[in-house]
């Protein structure tokens, strides 16, 4: 099934990023909100990246780690321009999802549509019931599900 990500990594993430600001602003880290669920024979996992472009977002699979990258530039940029509010994240989002062994990350299907990010992986052939068949020395065969 699927993992979450692993806190300590998330933690480490969020105080690099609060550290990182140019002395004297601050802003809030960027953050990709994230559902998941299971939908059938498969997981559905759809992330919020309103206002990223489509062309801005990487989808790399390692091993069983998923990793989502996607960036959001600066709205108002220029040498003129003088910021009055700030609130909306920018920059580079990313984050990561451990695959469990159960779901087959060779056949991982992404959409995006009105700045969300959906993708389906399907539940893999080996994770799912099968039935198999027991013959014995007198010749009865019977079926157990497994």
């Amino acid at each position: 099934m699927l993992m979450r990500t692993d806190p300590f990594r998330q933690l480490d993430r969020l105080s690099q990023q609060l550290l990182s600001n140019t002395p004297g602003t601050w802003s809030r880290p960027t953050a990709m909100p994230m559902d998941a669920y299971r939908d059938g024979e498969q997981f559905v996992v759809s992330f919020d990246l309103p206002g990223v472009k489509p062309d801005a977002i990487e989808l790399d699979v390692e091993r069983n780690v998923l990793t989502v990258t996607a960036e959001r530039p600066p709205v108002a940029t220029g040498e003129h321009v003088e910021m009055q509010v700030a609130e909306r994240p920018h920059g580079v989002f990313s984050r990561q999802l451990f695959l469990g062994d159960t779901l087959d990350a060779d056949r991982i299907d992404a959409s995006y549509d009105a700045g969300v990010l959906t993708l389906r992986i399907p539940i893999a052939e080996r994770a799912k019931p099968r039935k198999i068949t027991i013959t014995s020395a007198d010749t009865e065969t019977k079926q157990i599900n497994v």
